[in-house]
This record gives C-alpha cells, sequence and structure tokens, in this order.
C-alpha cells in the first residue's frame, strides 16, 4: 500500500446531499431510535481466534511476493479456503507488468454471496506482500521480502473468517469478497525520483478487476477496501479520497462501528488521501468504494500508517486479535444491517 500526502479538498454541498443515497445503514433521528438501533435485529457473529489463526497461516507461507513459491502455495491455499466456505468462485489469473518490466503472475479471487442479486456489496483486500522493506530504520534490510502479516495478510484473514461465518448463516443482501493480488510491487521508495509519480505502479491487481470485472455490468451499492486493519491500538481515520467518493458509506460505518462499541477505533477525524486499491475502483468502475486503513493522528497534524509499514517488524507479532474484532464485527453488522 503507497503513502501519497494529499490536503484533503472541502467536500461541496452537493456531494454530501449525493452522498445520502450511498449510505449503507440506516440514520437514527431521535433518541428513541437510537436506542431501538443500539440491539441488531440479527445477532451478529465474528471469530477474532479464527481470523487470526487465517492470518497466521499466510504468514506461515513466507513473504507472498509475486513470482516465488510462496506466493503460489498461498494462492492455492486461499482458494481452498474460499470453496470451502462459498460455492460461487471465481479465479482471475493471468499477468501483469510492473513498474521494472517483470511480468508478474497474478490471482484475483471473488467469493460471492447470492449471486443473482444486484443488491450488494463487496469487501476486499490485497493478499501478495511487499517485495522490499523499504521503510526499515535498518537500511541494510530495505531489500528485504516482508511477511505482511498487517499490511495484507490481516484484511484477508477477516474475509476469510467472514466467509466463514457467511457459510453458517447467508446474508439476505448480495455480498461479493475479493481477494486481490499485485497491490504492493511498487517501486521501492529510495528509487523514485523527486515529484516522480508511481501511483500506476500499485494495485496492479485491482486495475486488472476493475477493467475487466468478474461478471459483464457487475453492480454493487458501495465497497470496502481492508488495508492494515490487524496492528494494536489501530486507529481508522477517514481517509481522503472515500470521502471524496463516498462520505456517506463512510460515515455509516463509522456509526455501526460507534454504536457497537468500537468509537475507540474507528475516529469520526479527517486523514490524508491514500493511495490505494479504492482509487481505481472509483475512478474506473464508479463504485464508491472506501479505504479502511489505520492511520496514526499525529500532534503536528500527520496521519502516517503503524510503526512496522514496510518493514521487517510487519510480523505475525504484530496482530492484535481485539483489532480484528472491532474490524470483523463493524463488518458483519453492515452485512446484517443491508436490505
Amino acid at each position: 500500500m503507497k503513502f501519497s500526502k494529499v490536503i484533503i479538498k472541502m467536500i461541496v454541498l452537493s456531494l454530501i446531499l449525493f452522498s445520502c443515497n450511498n449510505e449503507p445503514g440506516k440514520h437514527t433521528t431521535t433518541a428513541t431510535e437510537k436506542e431501538k438501533s443500539s440491539v441488531p435485529e440479527k445477532a451478529t457473529t465474528f471469530n477474532a481466534d479464527s481470523a487470526y489463526a487465517f492470518v497466521k497461516a499466510q504468514v506461515g507461507f513466507g513473504p507472498r511476493v509475486n513470482n516465488t513459491p510462496a506466493h503460489e502455495k498461498c494462492g492455492n491455499y486461499l482458494e481452498k479456503k474460499l470453496k470451502e466456505y462459498c460455492t460461487d468462485v471465481i479465479i482471475q489469473q493471468g499477468q501483469v507488468k510492473a513498474f521494472n518490466g517483470t511480468l508478474l503472475k497474478f490471482r484475483n479471487f471473488i467469493a460471492s454471496y447470492n449471486p443473482g442479486t444486484n443488491n450488494r456489496i463487496f469487501i476486499c483486500s490485497h493478499w501478495d506482500s511487499r517485495p522490499w522493506a523499504d521503510h526499515d530504520p535498518d537500511k541494510a534490510k530495505r531489500r528485504t521480502a516482508i511477511d505482511g502479516a498487517n499490511d495484507g495478510a490481516s484484511g484477508v484473514g477477516i474475509i476469510l473468517e467472514i466467509a466463514r461465518q457467511l457459510s453458517l448463516s447467508k446474508p439476505a443482501t448480495g455480498v461479493d469478497l475479493l481477494l486481490l493480488d499485485a497491490e504492493d510491487y511498487g517501486p521501492p521508495e529510495d528509487t523514485k525520483q523527486p515529484g516522480e509519480d508511481t501511483s500506476d505502479w500499485w494495485a496492479l491487481g485491482s486495475q486488472y478487476w476493475a477493467k475487466h470485472p468478474h461478471k459483464d455490468n457487475y453492480y454493487a451499492k458501495f465497497g470496502i477496501l481492508l488495508d492494515m486493519v490487524g496492528a494494536p491500538h489501530a486507529t481508522f481515520l477517514q481517509e481522503g479520497i472515500s470521502m471524496h467518493y463516498a462520505p456517506g458509506v463512510v460515515r455509516s460505518i463509522w456509526e455501526v462501528a460507534s454504536r457497537i462499541g468500537f468509537s475507540d477505533y474507528f475516529l469520526f477525524n479527517p486523514g490524508d488521501q491514500i493511495t490505494d486499491d479504492h482509487v481505481c475502483i472509483n475512478q474506473i468502475l464508479g463504485i464508491p468504494t472506501i479505504d479502511m486503513i489505520d492511520l496514526r493522528q499525529q500532534p503536528d497534524g500527520r496521519t502516517p500508517f503503524y510503526p512496522y509499514w514496510h518493514t521487517t517488524k510487519d510480523d505475525i507479532n504484530s496482530i492484535d486479535k481485539n483489532t480484528l474484532n472491532a474490524v470483523g464485527m463493524t463488518l458483519m453488522e453492515v452485512i446484517n444491517e443491508q436490505k
């Protein structure tokens, strides 16, 4: 996942009004309604221990860098698990060209629940890991591939647990779970030229899916991207590009999180704009898609990522079950509230 420091622009009134049509949950207007909404109509279930086990299994293969045996083995594992929990799994595979001309073998996995309805949402995360620890404090390690326990595997772990839960209790709405590939093969930080825009070299699997959806005329009401959703003390600010394309979706999901007890994680504070998988989905497919990403507010106003981003310490020790639970429970409640 790539960081892009851009000042967040004010959302104009017309965009705010438009966003009301993109809300995944009901807005409450009275104290009585708020009290009623605090008790979900359908019990939300999510097992953080199971999600953690899915994260650990991915990390156990080693760095999931495209064109490596670890990447191949992990992909086979993900395919097996999704097919275990879903009867409608589509695999996109092929090759995409990296910034340095390398052809990367990739696989996108799409598991669909209630595939026959257009009343649907999607949740996605990338499953590959960074080839270079280009932000490691030890310069000698900056060409070392990383485990990507938080940056990649955490979101996938949550999605696999959601898939398991949906296999036990079918959702009322359509849900697509996407595991996207070749996201983190962007150029190392120290190779960039001043002012150079390298954004097109990231999220290659997402770009492919946005240009070639798994189904013709694919439609979803909104999408949720998970990126770095498993670290201790995570804080999910309202990321800037998400607020540009889908402010109503962001606000409603954050309201769900707050209502069910996770307001310490989901903060109603603005975050920087981040170049991530959701950008091409918004721009190419036109589906309002948000980025649920751990951003840390600093006293000077900066919102950097968690301390081990793109370092060799992004390993299983950086994963906290409490954070997995906060994100997973919120997402399951969002799914349950769809009509």
